[in-house]
């Protein structure tokens, strides 16, 4: 019963010498080991691209999302194809319009004869070359909206194990440190054992919003996949119903 009550004193001590020397960030920054600082650093950048790119491909999505929305409006009011690519409209952020303007770029090629105007038809295998283009601009638009999405990827699994190195070597130090001083109390551990704890804090405080931002972009991400590829089913058909033969 004494060894308990000395051992609850020395832990209130422990306790109370821990929080007159400060438990603030600055306190346990100037505890924290050499690596552990690096490791932090290396976590703050993590931290800053992550909401950065976050913050970017948002905006990038959201905006794709609006105009997208306003160009297929625009598009089904049309009569013919190319309607909406002779008026040579400047748009950007639309990925639905990139790849109309791909597909109807191609297709004025092949119907333009020498002397500038359009023939009424084409063959089977020419509107094939321009459907391939249709598909071809797809994927590219697809590309370009996941671009960056794998250094989302990389904070979200790299964040906490970063993290949690940075803890174990932090502790590993701290044990290390008391055995050589032959002193084992809350005093002599409690500022190492704080300072490796705040590497683990630092990976999640990377890997948790990294997490919530990645999965929202790869959702937002999917829903414009399917839009384009849906799109480029519709703007093929057209051509083949407007420009291929009958009995072809």
């Amino acid at each position: 019963m004494l060894d308990d009550q000395t051992d609850l004193m020395s832990f209130s001590l422990g306790i109370l010498a821990v929080a007159q020397g400060g438990t603030d960030l600055g306190f346990i920054w100037d505890k924290a080991t050499p690596e552990a600082k690096v490791i932090i650093v290396i976590l703050g950048a993590f931290s800053i691209v992550a909401w950065s790119l976050m913050i970017q491909k948002f905006f990038q999505m959201r905006r794709a999302t609006r105009y997208n929305g306003f160009f297929e409006a625009e598009f089904r009011q049309q009569e013919g194809v190319l309607g909406i690519y002779d008026r040579r409209l400047p748009v950007e952020g639309c990925p639905l319009f990139s790849v109309y303007t791909d597909g109807c770029t191609d297709l004025d090629a092949r119907l333009k004869l020498p002397d500038g105007s359009r023939r009424t038809r084409l063959s089977l295998k020419s509107v094939e070359h321009v459907k391939r283009q249709v598909e071809g601009a797809v994927a590219r638009e697809a590309l370009r909206l996941e671009s960056g999405l794998i250094l989302l990827a990389i904070a979200v699994s790299g964040g906490p194990f970063l993290g949690l190195l940075g803890t174990v070597w932090g502790v590993m130090d701290t044990f290390g440190g008391i055995a050589r001083a032959g002193r084992a109390d809350l005093t002599a551990m409690a500022p190492g054992v704080s300072a490796a704890l705040v590497t683990t804090v630092a990976g999640l405080l990377v890997a948790i919003p990294s997490m919530f931002g990645y999965n929202y972009l790869v959702h937002t991400l999917r829903v414009l996949t399917v839009e384009l590829d849906n799109f480029a089913q519709t703007l093929a058909s057209k051509m083949e119903t407007e420009f291929l033969p009958d009995d072809e």
